[in-house]
């Protein structure tokens, strides 16, 4: 009788032992689809469409427009981002520098300086 119940508690355990087996790999494949789902979803959105041929790895340009700073990609043609910083609340060297369009070489760069001269 004692063998009987040893026999049955050992396949509980292996049967047990499957159970949680397979719940862990099922969790595990779940959590790998949402991290790949989550890289996508990511990469999409830190792409922009664009009119021009320019990319943001191509640099920025702030330029007045209206009294108003607005930064345009690369290209110096397709607007990246209006801001309400006014142009005439600029110090002159940073005006002068406007006018002719001034270059920023990276995002880090550009949202250093906005954040300097907004409000």
């Amino acid at each position: 009788m004692r063998n009987k119940y040893g026999i049955g508690f050992f396949t509980a355990a292996i049967v047990l032992l499957l159970v949680l087996t397979c719940a862990y790999q099922f969790s595990y494949y779940k959590a790998k689809e949402r991290a790949a789902l989550e890289a996508e979803a990511k990469e999409k959105t830190e792409s922009i469409a664009t009119e021009g041929e320019a990319s943001k790895e191509d640099g920025f340009y702030l330029m007045e427009v209206n009294g108003y700073l607005v930064v345009y990609l690369g290209d110096r043609k397709t607007p990246y981002e209006y801001t309400d910083i006014p142009y005439d609340e600029l110090p002159a060297l940073v005006r002068e520098e406007v006018r002719n369009g001034k270059y920023i070489k990276n995002a880090e760069e550009l949202y250093g300086f906005l954040e300097n001269y907004s409000s």
